[in-house]
């Protein structure tokens, strides 16, 4: 008895930095990043391959980084928003300058054998900077929003001319859902992301730009405190969207272009820009319900799908372990977001708040963006599954992002009674 009450002692006391961090959050990115390994391993034909440990042993870290992060009073960061932003940007405009280029783009930075991403951190840097921004002026003023969306167009703008299409829809997406959290006018929202959709329907679909630009002036009346400039400025806004993407198009690498195409028409260019969703496809389709099995995949063993252990993971879950296995993984992704909500709502401030709100939002929006183009249902933006597929930099961002979080959950304010 007295051994076990020792024992008991012992785990109370060095457990106490961490005594109100949600474990559950911590715990199923763990166990993705494990399967992770295992998955990149079933995908590489040759056992001398490093990658799948390497996942491992940067999921080590991470985790290491994320308990590191938790005990320390998150609050702190409000005081060094600029600093951080700074360093964000520098960090961007470093990367044009001595960065590495690979498959069309210059996005990485090479020290001591390891190529640093920037642009993946700088998503966080951008959440930190943005939830101090919010936190004692919310987005529910014009001026403020404003204020907040210029804060955000100097990081995107560096990440979108590297070119990095992918990270830079995920800035998007991040700023997005933060102001929704802080009480922005949804019809603002709306308005922000109109001119992107209307440029889409000017080249689909006629009629439909049409019927977009009297909605978007609906909107803009009913929303914007100058309801006549506001809704001549919606208006011209969507109305120029189709020359705005003829400009944004040709801005585009030609991958890029090719990625948008053959989404739309993968079978197009079977051989070329179509391929990896064609090859993608039949994979996640041979899978069936219960999948071929651990090493099984005759895609995923026959090396038919490019990148598979980096972009395309989940085709290979797919093909090996099913629909069973991709409803699994889609579920353990569902209880983080869970815990990602719950520990926003229960945070002490609307910093903590905001800071759940904007890892929920770039988790969610890399998740769906992915198991979307493996499946056919978005192009290939060259997203990773968070905690699942290979790459450092993102796998390190991912728990740096938990780490913060799990700071906002020990650092809430304890339940009297």
């Amino acid at each position: 008895m007295l051994h076990k009450s020792l024992t008991r002692f012992h785990w109370r006391y060095w457990s106490r930095p961490w005594q109100e961090i949600d474990w559950w959050l911590l715990a199923i990115p763990i166990v993705l990043t494990l399967f992770g390994g295992a998955i990149v391993r079933s995908v590489q034909a040759n056992w001398d391959d490093s990658d799948w440990w390497q996942h491992w042993l940067t999921g080590g870290i991470g985790v290491v980084l994320a308990l590191a992060i938790a005990r320390w009073r998150y609050e702190i960061l409000v005081q060094w928003q600029w600093i951080i932003f700074a360093i964000t940007n520098l960090s961007l405009v470093a990367v044009m300058a001595i960065g590495t280029t690979a498959k069309g783009a210059q996005r990485w930075i090479g020290i001591g054998g390891f190529n640093l991403q920037p642009s993946e951190f700088a998503k966080l840097g951008m959440i930190i900077c943005l939830a101090a921004l919010l936190e004692g002026k919310t987005a529910a003023k014009l001026p403020a929003l404003i204020k907040a969306l210029l804060v955000v167009s100097v990081p995107w703008g560096l990440v979108f001319i590297q070119p990095d299409l992918g990270t830079s829809l995920v800035f998007g997406a991040i700023a997005l859902g933060m102001l929704y959290w802080a009480n922005a006018n949804p019809g603002w929202l709306i308005l922000m992301v109109s001119p992107l959709v209307g440029a889409i329907l000017y080249a689909v679909w006629l009629p439909g730009w049409i019927a977009w630009l009297v909605l978007m002036a609906a909107i803009a009346a009913l929303s914007l405190p100058w309801r006549l400039a506001g809704t001549i400025a919606a208006v011209t806004a969507n109305g120029l969207s189709g020359w705005l993407g003829i400009q944004l198009w040709g801005l585009l690498k030609d991958y890029q272009k090719d990625r948008i195409v053959m989404f739309l028409n993968p079978d197009k260019d079977p051989l070329g820009g179509g391929y990896h969703l064609i090859q993608s496809r039949i994979a996640i389709g041979a899978g069936e319900l219960w999948g071929r099995g651990w090493g099984q995949g005759t895609q995923t063993q026959g090396g038919f799908i490019p990148e598979q252990h980096t972009d395309f993971i989940f085709s290979a879950i797919g093909e090996e372990l099913g629909f069973v296995g991709c409803v699994a993984i889609v579920f353990a992704f569902w209880l983080i977001c869970l815990r990602l909500v719950i520990i926003a709502q229960n945070a002490k401030d609307n910093f903590g708040s905001l800071l759940a709100i904007g890892v929920l939002s770039m988790l969610v929006f890399q998740v769906v963006t992915n198991i979307s183009m493996t499946i056919g249902l978005a192009p290939v933006t060259g997203i990773p599954l968070p905690w699942l597929s290979y790459g450092k930099s993102a796998l390190l961002t991912n728990f740096i992002a938990i780490g913060l979080v799990e700071s906002v959950a020990n650092h809430r304010q304890r339940l009297k009674f």
